[in-house]
């Protein structure tokens, strides 16, 4: 039996050399995956370029374009406050802070800036050394160097070089190109007329913020938008001359002109703080006013204060008392009570009427402020001398709902709306809670509080021969290229019929001309006038009253009223019963028909009869 040979180990298929070659082939398969993975990733790498250099190439640009953009404000300047003539009482100029950035400024490898000359066609570049341009900023913001360098040495990335220069010197800092120094515009508000209407126009705060009057409660109108200078600088903080230079203009805001007239303000200020100060009172206010258009021409208040240096004057003194202090007016309200006693035909200036000493009526017991006995008066005599029993025995006439009415209709315990913050509307109870004194009371202004700027109103009516118009403080609003826009304003309403406001009116005349009001007698001109006092409240938290509050309010010339001065003194000292107020009421009506050129009276003035036949 034959058998197969065994074969040699090198012939064998399966042999050394048969595995080499697997381990070959799974070199080259690894070769290959790794081959197509880094193809792979050159691929995603590829189109990444693409996507960032071709596709997106504007998102990176405006990410490297912001980082080097520099924006600086240019703040708007705040409009003026003006009087009718234009003078100044309030303006705005235009200030810059430098700044700087340390860290730019101190880069030890800044030892010089190249500074661009052009001369002629040409341009050049010339070095300037550190310490060259330190010594010129130095200059220009009228430092020392030390200063200077102290302030821009350091790794601080915000540090004040110098503040409240003038746009003049920022145009210079900045055109010096120093690395890291940038300006920040501020606005500084002044007054250059210092207390004069202060206490209408307010202030505002270190910061801007606007604080108290006018300047509180116009401040959308005075307020402008802010303009922005935007460029771009390079790495080593200076700016790039070609590139981007960006510049919104600022948007001022508008001028406020007021109906008042600063001459008579400073006059009104003078006369009224000589009088408190005569008297030793609290406070006195003096309002002058324009009968035909409500245009408020005056409103002083004693101790103004000045709008430079809010801080000098207490809280108290900052405002207009005439619009934010409230109080019993007194026998000024008795004109208002025989305007619609005559108005309702309940009587006329001539009715008669047989007047005590005192007067009682549903239990309650009336006085007056002077000893005399039972007396035949006209409705113009008491008037004429103030006598609180006549008003009452002729305001009976009127029903409860009648007296409310009318006070209404005259504005008491109505907005006044002038456009000063911190009104103060009074108060006027509704009839229906009046107790049994208080139904009379309110006859001769008692048992309600009011303002002297709603007196003045209601006075205003009788002299405009019944038709009341809206007390005016702001005339305009005036934009930069002149054109004005007038705020609006309640449409006039009649409160009664000319007739009745010219026999009321006669009956003011004659109080002065055969009343007790004589003192308020102005040579060549024909004046009306009424005097009040009340009991001023106790403001300690005590019940009860503490001194008087006086006043005295008038009109002339009464063959056609022009001007309404009322004047009003807190808790004065001494016997002055608002007769003594005449003073004051004489020398600011004085001027004010001076001022504006007013010729004498014509015609016979009124003298109706005080006492009745």
């Amino acid at each position: 039996m034959s058998s197969r040979p065994r074969p040699l180990a090198a012939d064998r298929r399966d042999g050394p050399s048969d595995g080499t070659e697997r381990r070959a082939a799974r070199a080259k398969r690894r070769l290959r995956l790794g081959l197509a993975a880094m193809l792979a990733f050159l691929l995603v790498v590829a189109g990444r370029l693409v996507m960032v250099q071709g596709l997106d190439s504007g998102g990176l640009a405006e990410a490297a374009l912001s980082k080097r953009l520099q924006k600086t404000i240019l703040p708007a300047e705040r409009g003026e406050i003006v009087d009718s003539k234009g003078t100044v009482l309030a303006t705005s100029v235009v200030r810059y802070n430098i700044t700087v950035d340390q860290r730019l400024a101190s880069d030890p490898e800044f030892e010089h800036i190249d500074r661009r000359i052009e001369t002629g066609d040409s341009v050049k570049l010339v070095e300037v050394p550190r310490a060259q341009l330190l010594k010129e900023l130095a200059d220009i913001l009228g430092k020392s160097v030390g200063e200077v360098t102290e302030a821009v040495t350091g790794e601080k990335p915000f540090n004040y070089v110098a503040r409240n220069v003038t746009p003049d010197t920022e145009a210079k800092v900045m055109a010096l190109g120093f690395p890291g120094v940038l300006s920040e515009g501020v606005s500084q508000r002044v007054y250059p007329n210092g207390p004069v209407a202060g206490n209408l126009v307010g202030f505002v705060g270190a910061d801007g913020t606007a604080l108290a009057g006018l300047e509180q409660t116009q401040n959308s109108v005075l307020t402008g938008r802010n303009g922005e200078r935007v460029y771009e600088i390079g790495a080593d903080g200076l700016r790039i001359p070609v590139a981007t230079d960006r510049l919104t203009e600022a948007e001022d805001g508008r001028t406020v002109r007021l109906t008042i007239n600063a001459d008579l303000q400073y006059f009104a200020q003078q006369a009224i703080q000589t009088q408190a100060g005569k008297y030793g009172a609290e406070w006195a206010t003096v309002v002058v006013a324009d009968a035909k258009d409500g245009n408020i021409l005056a409103m002083a208040d004693t101790d103004s204060v000045d709008p430079n240096d809010p801080g000098r004057s207490a809280a108290e003194d900052r405002g207009a008392r005439a619009v934010t202090a409230a109080y019993e007016p007194g026998s000024v309200e008795k004109t208002l009570t025989f305007a619609a006693l005559i108005e309702e035909g309940k009587a006329k200036p001539l009715s008669r009427y047989t007047v005590p000493s005192q007067y009682t009526i549903e239990g309650q017991t009336f006085g007056d402020a002077f000893e005399h006995g039972t007396e035949q008066r006209t409705l113009a005599g008491i008037l004429g001398y103030s006598m609180n029993t006549g008003t009452v025995m002729a305001g009976r006439a009127l029903t409860r709902q009648q007296r409310y009415d009318w006070l209404t209709k005259f504005g008491i315990g109505q907005p006044v709306s002038l456009g000063l913050p911190g009104e103060n509307r009074g108060i006027l109870a509704k009839p229906d809670t009046w107790d049994t004194r208080q139904q009379y009371t309110v006859l001769f202004g008692q048992g309600l509080t009011q303002s002297t700027l709603q007196t003045v109103r209601a006075y205003q009516s009788i002299a405009n021969g019944g038709i009341m118009v809206q007390p005016r403080l702001i005339d305009a609003y005036v934009a930069a290229d002149g054109s004005e826009e007038r705020p609006e304003t309640a449409a006039p309403t009649r409160v009664m019929s000319e007739s009745t406001a010219q026999q009321v009116k006669d009956m003011l005349e004659s109080a002065v001309t055969t009343g007790h009001v004589e003192p308020a007698a102005i040579d060549g001109y024909r004046v009306g006038a009424k005097t009040g006092t009340s009991e001023a409240p106790r403001e300690d938290g005590v019940a009860g009253y503490s001194g008087v509050t006086s006043s005295l309010i008038g009109m002339a010339p009464m063959e056609d009223p022009r001007f309404i001065v009322a004047v009003v003194v807190q808790r004065p000292k001494g016997d002055i019963f608002g007769i003594a107020n005449a003073e004051v009421f004489r020398s600011v009506l004085s001027q004010t028909l001076r001022l504006y050129n007013v010729p004498p009276s014509t015609g016979a003035p009124s003298r109706l009869p005080q006492y009745a036949k």
